[in-house]
């Protein structure tokens, strides 16, 4: 009778162990989800093709989302247009300093060859706008070159050596071979995480995932630890 009691004690033991390893469990997911949430740097979607992916597009800008970005292996026709993406000032820049490369060659070539050190070449004019023709060409030909090159890598914010997406292991496996996704940033005026997976699921959206930094349990044991004593408190 006695082992038979002392048989139950253990068992019922065994099973409030149990137990407290499952709520002890449950409290640390429930940390590590408020540490996501509060550590999220982008919700990341993937679609199925490159039209699902315009499409979505479309809806994401309609839903008055303005800081996202979509990535394919590939150029989308249209994406542009889906996404509201202004054009590109770069052609302006490069035609405005290109242009002043230009007139800078004349000047140049007229201070040097009238006013700084004038010579006479068989009977020509110090001004012979002919002769000065290369130089023109070469100049503006060259500040054009290496404005584009500057322009383009200062526009598109490059070099970067730390973006948020490098967080995902789907995306850096996929986005450049067969993957499609969206994703909203936490710098969008609308950025809410529950909000924006169910705006993705809404649309189609498959493998949803907020992207944040590196969680180590040390942080997650702090959070269990500080909610702990506000509950002593």
């Amino acid at each position: 009778m006695n082992e038979l009691q002392n048989q139950s004690t253990q068992n019922g033991g065994v099973q409030a162990l149990e137990e407290l390893k499952r709520n002890a469990e449950a409290v640390k997911n429930q940390a590590r989800q408020i540490l996501i949430e509060a550590e999220a740097e982008a919700v990341v979607a993937e679609f199925d093709n490159p039209a699902e992916l315009l499409r979505a597009a479309k809806k994401v800008r309609e839903a008055g989302y303005d800081r996202f970005e979509c990535y394919s292996p590939f150029p989308i026709h249209g994406m542009d247009e889906a996404m509201g993406l202004r054009p590109s000032p770069l052609g302006y820049i490069v035609f405005t300093v290109g242009f002043c490369g230009f007139l800078f060659a004349i000047w140049l070539q007229w201070w040097t060859n009238v006013v700084d050190y004038p010579l006479v070449f068989s009977g020509k004019p110090y001004f012979s706008l002919p002769a000065f023709v290369p130089v023109m060409f070469e100049l503006m030909v060259l500040t054009s070159a290496f404005t584009a090159i500057i322009g383009m890598f200062y526009l598109n914010k490059m070099p970067r050596f730390y973006h948020p997406m490098f967080h995902s292991d789907r995306f850096t496996a996929k986005a450049t071979d067969d993957g499609f996704f969206i994703a909203i940033f936490m710098w969008d005026k609308k950025f809410n995480v529950k909000e924006i997976r169910a705006f993705f699921e809404s649309i189609g959206g498959k493998n949803i995932e907020v992207v944040h930094r590196p969680i180590d349990d040390a942080e997650i044991e702090q959070l269990v630890s500080s909610q702990k004593m506000e509950v002593v408190k």
